[in-house]
């Protein structure tokens, strides 16, 4: 069984979004999305796999459909499958999510 200290796992890119896996299966994967302020992923869909997002630090504006909110730590929200979602750092401070995507696309 692997047990993951998901903060030792932080890693952040001056370039761009960085994507770090912590579990990669044939059917799931979880990441830890790191944003420096400014750093965005773009909006885009998935048909047939759903994409929760769960902030563990910072703030960002999330997009989901025609919606976007800001969310901040402890709170999550899901992407249905077909639904637009992406994420803007729109804040001077680090963002950090949680990502978990079923099934893999």
């Amino acid at each position: 069984m692997d047990i993951l200290k998901v903060r030792d796992r932080v890693i952040f890119n001056p370039e761009k979004l960085k994507k770090v896996s912590l579990f990669d299966t044939e059917n799931f994967f979880c990441d830890v999305y790191c944003f420096e302020p400014g750093q965005s992923q773009k909006v885009h869909s998935h048909d047939g796999s759903d994409k929760v997002y769960y902030v563990l630090e910072g703030r960002g504006k999330v997009t989901v459909g025609s919606e976007e909110k800001e969310m901040g730590p402890d709170e999550i929200t899901i992407a249905p499958s077909g639904e637009d979602h992406g994420v803007v750092n729109h804040t001077q401070d680090k963002l950090v999510m949680l990502v978990f995507m079923a099934p893999k696309p």
